[in-house]
């Protein structure tokens, strides 16, 4: 843990809405408050929060289009 807070590899903790980590964000327990992180070299991301399964009214929401649509647009893909 103290290698990937070193080289910058922990992409996403669980937090408030304004971005403060809190005990009270962090709903599995994960150890400093960890939900994403990278490789060395930066190009693959791994998560536990699953942005996909909140990407369609159907499936009981869309908040997760908003990380897939920002992801897709710094990639120059389109959203």
């Amino acid at each position: 843990l103290d290698r990937l807070e070193a080289n910058q590899q922990i992409v996403f903790r669980y937090c408030e809405p304004d971005g403060t980590v809190t005990p009270d964000a962090n709903f599995n327990g994960s150890v400093r408050s960890i939900a994403g992180v990278c490789n060395e070299r930066g190009n693959v991301v791994g998560m536990m929060p699953h942005p996909e399964r909140a990407a369609d009214p159907i499936l009981g929401g869309t908040d997760g289009l908003k990380l897939l649509s920002s992801a897709l647009e710094y990639l120059n893909v389109g959203a």
